[in-house]
């Protein structure tokens, strides 16, 4: 398998969205500004990532997260969406599943990851990049999102003061859930935001749609399932055990 070749999450609208959600108080991580890595996700780095545990991420997602539904094996890390209870309650949400976050904050550079994703209706692996209130800073989000309903097709998005609706479907020409891709954005100071698949530029964003995010933020992947959003993502209907993996992450700092 090959461990990183250089190469490549969409959300409707805040009130739609309900936000992404952080830890508070204990649970919080750093806020340093990070440099440069590289990640072969071998094993639980806690010096440069945390595993959500115990809350939900808002209205939109019918999931809690579980530190125990984030895995490493066989050189690559997991995450299981599953209907296992979930840690102080999570908002009553009926399914658990894990998201991966940085400790530290990241600013313009190229985001980096090769990853395998969920075929399901109603289900989002993603890639992204975040920050919002627990950062003490407003919500910015760059995405890239794997939709289960159809995982021949990429969603790109973006947030900037907590307003989306930037969003682009990208034809891939494979199925993503089928095997391994290499997934990039490239956020630049000058003013773009490119996205690459396997090394090939598939979109960009210039601001001509809306101010581009401009306050460093957190590396973050996730599996989700929505609810009351079966028109976007298609409706969900658990059958079993669903894992999606990723093979490595890479931050190239400009």
């Amino acid at each position: 398998m090959t461990r990183f070749r250089p190469a490549l999450l969409v959300l409707a609208a805040l009130t739609l969205l309900g936000g992404v959600l952080t830890p508070t108080g204990s649970q919080a991580a750093t806020t340093a500004i990070g440099g440069s890595f590289v990640d072969n996700l071998d094993g639980f780095n806690t010096g440069r990532w945390h595993k959500a545990d115990g809350w939900s991420n808002g209205s939109m997602f019918n999931v809690g997260w579980r530190a125990d539904h984030v895995w490493f094996s066989g050189g690559v890390m997991g995450l299981n969406l599953d209907t296992a209870s979930c840690p102080g309650g999570c908002s009553g949400k009926p399914y658990a599943s894990g998201e991966y976050r940085t400790n530290d904050l990241f600013s313009y550079g190229r985001f980096e990851t090769r990853l395998k994703a969920v075929k399901a209706s109603g289900t989002v692996t993603s890639f992204f990049t975040y920050t919002g209130p627990s950062d003490n800073q407003p919500w910015d989000e760059i995405d890239v999102e794997i939709l289960g309903k159809n995982t021949t097709q990429l969603q790109t998005n973006y947030f900037t003061n907590g307003v989306g609706g930037h969003e682009k479907i990208i034809n891939l020409g494979f199925d993503a859930a089928a095997g391994y891709h290499d997934y990039a954005i490239e956020w630049w100071n000058q003013g773009t935001i490119n996205w690459f698949v396997d090394g090939r530029l598939v979109h960009q964003e210039n601001g001509s749609r809306g101010a581009l995010p401009t306050r460093p933020m957190r590396v973050m992947l996730n599996l989700w399932p929505g609810i009351g959003v079966d028109g976007w993502l298609g409706p969900f209907n658990y059958t079993g055990q669903l894992t999606a993996t990723y093979d490595s992450v890479r931050y190239t700092k400009y």
